[in-house]
């Protein structure tokens, strides 16, 4: 017959590594091992839930939960620390005929003080995560802007320097090749040599 139990009706405090009391909440789901149940009926009764069970589990919390930080117990080395009284109340379990099937920390509940603390750092963190965001996208602003600027110095550096008249010269063959060629041209009548005078038949 496999059972189960909660310690949240009567929450386990314990002291951490660092002075902390945390409370920790717990589910043992086990089995009594059928060759031992008359023995446990007969030596101990049918109240094996007080008398063996939540001693064992309580005594299995205390004595890992002391290797730890209250804040490590939270978060980081939860798993570690289920692990641990998982094996020692198992142990314990298969001395007296029981069998541990399933355990489970649901939950660790740190001092007001703690708490308040670790909110404060998540919320400095995300602020920071956030203005590391914000400056980022200001660096590629100022980044685009710098070499729009610089695109523009270019282009007026190009302009103070001149033209050749050579180069202009080019210019205007190119694009009277391209009126002459277009189909809308009727007439074109040549300047002084430095610009086609163009008429248009329309």
């Amino acid at each position: 017959m496999m059972k189960a139990i909660k310690l949240g009706d009567d929450a386990i405090r314990i002291l951490t590594s660092d002075g902390l009391e945390v409370t920790i909440d717990l589910s043992v789901l086990f089995s009594v091992t059928p060759k031992d149940a008359p023995r446990i009926l007969k030596e101990i009764g049918d109240d094996y839930l007080d008398k063996i069970v939540r001693p064992i589990a309580r005594t299995a919390i205390r004595d890992n939960a002391v290797s730890y930080e209250a804040v490590a117990l939270y978060s980081t080395k939860r798993q570690e620390f289920q692990n641990k009284i998982f094996s020692a109340i198992d142990l314990s379990f298969s001395k007296r005929g029981l069998k541990l099937e399933q355990l489970l920390v649901r939950n660790v509940t740190l001092p007001e003080s703690v708490r308040k603390a670790i909110e404060s750092k998540i919320n400095a963190e995300q602020d920071a995560q956030k203005m590391q965001f914000v400056l980022q996208k200001e660096k590629q602003l100022a980044e685009r802007k710098r070499i729009e600027a610089q695109g523009i110095a270019d282009y007026q550096r190009i302009l103070s320097t001149g033209l050749s008249d050579k180069q202009l010269q080019y210019e205007s063959i190119l694009a009277q090749k391209d009126i002459a060629l277009s189909p809308n041209t009727k007439i074109i009548i040549m300047g002084n040599g430095k610009t086609p005078v163009i008429l248009s038949g329309n």
